[in-house]
C-alpha cells in the first residue's frame, strides 16, 4: 500500500520511537543528536525535530542490501569519514554516540510524505559502502565531509518502495529519519524486534492517496 513504510533491511531493530526535539536513543541512559549524527547538516536536522526514528543492526549474517522503506528521488549524499567500531548490541550499549563517532554515508530523500534521511553507518570489517549513486565508498578515517555528486550519476534519482537504494559487504547499521507528523510506528516496534526487508515498520499520515 503506498502508505506504508517497509523496513530498508533484514536485521534486529535496536531502537525506535520519537525523536525528543534533536535527541535519539542509542541505549539505555545514552542518547545522541541529530546535529551529530548528520555531520554538516545543521539545517537539515532541524526538519527532523520531534520527528520519528528507525535504528536497525543488520548482523554479519544478514541480507546486506538497504532498499528504499517508500518511494522518493535522492537529492543528496553526503559521505562522513570516522571510526569503525563494531555496531554489534554489546558495543552500542557500551559506546557513547557510536553512530555519530563511526564513518557514515548519509542519504537524503523527498517524497510524497516529506523529506526522509537514510544513514548507513560502516562498522568494523564492513570494508565499504555502495550505492546505485555513489558508487563504492571505501572508508577513510579521517578528512572532510563530503558531498558527493549524485546529480551526475547515471543511474536514475527516484526509487520505488523496495528498490534497492544501497550496500554493505558485511553487516552493519541503517538508521531511518522521518519528520514529525510523517508517521505513525507499528505498535510494539522497539529494542530487540527482528524485522525482514519488506515488513511494514509504519504507516503514513497525511498522504494523499
Amino acid at each position: 500500500a503506498r502508505r506504508s513504510v517497509i523496513a530498508p533491511v533484514d536485521g534486529t531493530v535496536s531502537a525506535a520511537g520519537g525523536i525528543e526535539h534533536n535527541r535519539l536513543l542509542q541505549a539505555k541512559g545514552c542518547d545522541y543528536t541529530l546535529e551529530e549524527l548528520l555531520a554538516s547538516d545543521v539545517d537539515d536536522a532541524r526538519l527532523y525535530h520531534d520527528g520519528t526514528f528507525i535504528t536497525i543492526y543488520l548482523a554479519p549474517h544478514n541480507y546486506h542490501r538497504v532498499h528504499a522503506p517508500w518511494s522518493g528521488t535522492l537529492t543528496a549524499a553526503r559521505y562522513v569519514p570516522g571510526d569503525l567500531y563494531s555496531v554489534n548490541d554489546a558495543t552500542v550499549q557500551r559506546i557513547p554516540k557510536l553512530f555519530t563517532r563511526n564513518e557514515r554515508l548519509v542519504c537524503h530523500f523527498t517524497t510524497d510524505a516529506g523529506p526522509m534521511i537514510l544513514v548507513l553507518v560502516g562498522a568494523l570489517n564492513v570494508g565499504s559502502i555502495t550505492t546505485p549513486w555513489t558508487g563504492e565508498i571505501r572508508p577513510r578515517r579521517r578528512g572532510v565531509v563530503e558531498e558527493l555528486d549524485v546529480q551526475r550519476s547515471d543511474h536514475g534519482r527516484q526509487v520505488m518502495t523496495g528498490e534497492l537504494a544501497g550496500w554493505f559487504n558485511m553487516g552493519s547499521t541503517v538508521v531511518m529519519l522521518m519528520p514529525p507528523g510523517a508517521c505513525t510506528l507499528r505498535d510494539g516496534l522497539g529494542g530487540g524486534t527482528e524485522v525482514v526487508m519488506g515488513e511494514v515498520v509504519a504507516t503514513l499520515k497525511g498522504l494523499s492517496l
